[in-house]
Formats: structure tokens, C-alpha cells, sequence
């Protein structure tokens, strides 16, 4: 891995998310959820879980291949698709942090995690 260390501007989801059906992936713009219009590029990417087909996995490669993947992803739980991604991509992934991200997380948010450590650190943004 490049570094397990990233910091960036925290994107919130408390819906789970499919890289395939989910993220454009020429433009890594979420489609289809209720985070619709945001970009996923170079954000803190917080969620619960990935859902949906293999083909996501391909999706996040992609979109690091091109410079728009996140910086980091947290999860409550980490899923096969998009831990497989991350680590192919080299993006840091934490998951099954306590407390849980969802609650003490919000976009907006500036985050950074260590994902060799399990640390993440939250700087809390007002009106964010």
C-alpha cells in the first residue's frame, strides 16, 4: 500500500452503497441514492456496507486508476467487493471501528484514519 494513512473531507452515507450501481464510473459521482449529484473523489467515504455484483470491485480499481477514488473508505462492516477494491487500489479501509462512524461522522467532517493502526481521527466542521 502507498501510505495507510489519508485525511480528507468526510462523505456520509447511512445507506449502503454499490460501486457498480451507485458511482458513475467515468466521473465517480453518485447516481441513484440518496447522496445523488456528490462525488466520492478524494472524500473521506463513510458508509455502511457495499452491495451489489463483483463488477464494483472493478468500479473502485477504475476510478483510482483515474484519479477519482476516495481517499479512504470507512465502514461499519466491510464487505468483500469494496475491501477487494481498496486493497487492489491501494485506498485505505477501516471497518468495525468503536464507537460506530455513523454516529460520531458527518459529511463534511475533515477525517483522517490510519488503517494499519485502526485510528481515526475526527475533526468536527461546523455547519457542515
Amino acid at each position: 500500500m502507498k501510505s495507510p494513512v489519508a485525511e480528507g473531507e468526510a462523505l456520509v452515507s447511512t445507506d449502503p452503497i454499490s460501486f457498480l450501481g451507485n458511482v458513475n464510473p467515468n466521473t465517480g459521482i453518485i447516481q441513484n441514492h440518496a447522496l445523488e449529484g456528490a462525488s466520492i473523489s478524494g472524500k473521506v467515504l463513510v458508509f455502511p456496507v457495499g452491495v451489489g455484483s463483483t463488477v464494483g470491485t472493478y468500479v473502485l480499481i477504475n476510478l483510482a486508476e483515474k484519479g477519482l477514488a476516495p481517499k479512504a473508505i470507512i465502514q461499519r462492516e466491510a464487505d468483500t467487493v469494496t475491501l477487494i477494491g481498496a486493497v487492489v487500489a491501494e485506498i485505505p479501509l477501516i471497518h468495525k471501528a468503536i464507537p460506530d462512524p455513523l454516529t460520531v461522522i458527518e459529511t463534511g467532517d475533515w477525517v483522517r484514519v490510519n488503517s494499519e493502526k485502526g485510528i481515526i481521527e475526527v475533526e468536527k466542521r461546523k455547519g457542515a
